[in-house]
């Protein structure tokens, strides 16, 4: 009985100025697969699949359980994890490559550092003062838990930039998963204490103006938090904001 088998096509690129070359491999199958662990399997044991030694491919990955983000890559032409990619339910040959929005580190890898820097530029953090005891949190009433859970899932896989076609370097966007904490860290008891920096850093170059609405980053999200939803209340806040600095002079 013949040996089922797993193709892939992996584009290659050595350095980030080096040529972009693709390499087939050709793994067993096995029930269960997916990608992120064929990758696993490929780079223990860097043979093609015409019988040729490669050097290990690189790409990132961690929790394998779609929790980290880190594993967010091109799989069939689709952003998405590759945890949670079953080989069994993938085209062949699965073709991989990096994201394209972020500046290449090698192979699979990318940098996706400008997801961090919006989140700093917007305070993406409930502030607390000192490391001394502080007692009780404050409050928070159900009603309001199940609104903030949903925006709290968010893994950084920065899915939601790589489909935004205003997430590009000509606008620079800070796209959807900013707007989103934006919205949790506004609805926090402590973390609304910032709230009216964070619209009006929204309000500035790259921020929600930029947003066409093309609902993309909604359709790619792997934690299917309600994007589309946050940008339109944060995009009211924004503009509120804006009359009440106007109204102060």
């Amino acid at each position: 009985m013949a040996t089922k088998t797993v193709k892939f096509e992996i584009k290659r690129q050595a350095s980030p100025d080096a040529p972009a070359t693709w390499e087939n491999f050709e793994l067993e199958w096995r029930p269960g697969m997916n990608v992120i662990s064929a990758m696993m399997e490929i780079a223990a044991n860097p043979v093609t699949a015409d019988g040729r030694a490669t050097t290990p491919i690189t790409y990132d990955s961690n929790c394998l359980e779609e929790i980290c983000g880190s594993c967010a890559m091109l799989i069939n032409g689709k952003a998405r994890m590759a945890c949670s990619a079953l080989v069994e339910n993938l085209e062949q040959p699965i073709k991989i490559a990096p994201l394209s929005k972020f500046p290449l580190v090698r192979d699979l890898q990318v940098d996706r550092s400008v997801l961090f820097e919006n989140l700093m530029r917007v305070k993406a953090w409930v502030p607390v003062d000192g490391t001394y005891d502080l007692g009780s949190g404050p409050r928070v009433f159900p009603q309001q838990q199940e609104a903030n859970y949903p925006l709290s899932n968010c893994i950084s896989c920065t899915c939601c930039m790589e489909v935004c076609p205003q997430f590009n370097d000509e606008t620079n966007f800070v796209g959807a998963a900013t707007i989103a904490q934006v919205k949790l860290f506004n609805n926090h008891p402590t973390g609304k204490v910032f709230a009216e920096e964070r619209l009006r850093a929204l309000a500035g170059d790259g921020g929600i103006q930029e947003c066409g609405f093309a609902q993309n980053c909604v359709e790619a999200c792997p934690k299917q938090i309600p994007l589309t939803n946050a940008i339109s209340d944060i995009g009211r806040d924004v503009l509120v904001q804006k009359a009440k600095d106007f109204l102060r002079g």
